[in-house]
């Protein structure tokens, strides 16, 4: 599949995409455009006042579809909330400030998925790999000191 256009309006990449085009979809959308990393939180609180009738549920099941079309990219960092992304067309790694929770995109560690070989493959076919750096971001390594 080919990576959506994200600087196309939210309505055509749905579409693309074989998505229903509706109000709180596209706006879901545009929030992830406005804020990489964003928890499903986030993305409600975002489009909240500007869609009064949105629930939290609809944000999780835009997300959720969008994620299961390939527009968007889920983020588990360990300890955190699930996180979404729109960057999907490589395979990238994140840098993750274990103070704040700042997330920063890393591009892949060799250039090529899976960007690392594991020992044992145990007979799989290796697609990505996701590798999360964690570290104290420059903000808040100036705050500490």
């Amino acid at each position: 599949m080919t990576a959506p256009d994200v600087h196309a309006p939210a309505a055509d990449v749905l579409r693309a995409a074989g998505l229903r085009v509706t109000e709180p979809r596209v706006a879901v959308y545009d929030a992830l455009r406005r804020s990489p990393h964003a928890s499903a939180d986030a993305v409600f609180a975002a489009i909240a006042e500007g869609l009064p009738s949105t629930s939290i549920q609809s944000v999780y099941n835009a997300l959720g579809d969008f994620a299961e079309a390939g527009l968007v990219r889920r983020i588990e960092p360990a300890g955190r909330s699930m996180l979404f992304e729109l960057r999907v067309d490589d395979n990238h790694h994140h840098l993750v400030c274990s103070v704040c929770g700042a997330v920063e995109d890393v591009d892949c560690v060799v250039g090529h998925a899976p960007c690392l070989q594991p020992g044992e493959s145990h007979g799989f076919t290796l697609q990505s790999a996701e590798v999360t750096f964690w570290g104290v971001c420059p903000a808040c390594a100036v705050a500490e000191s």
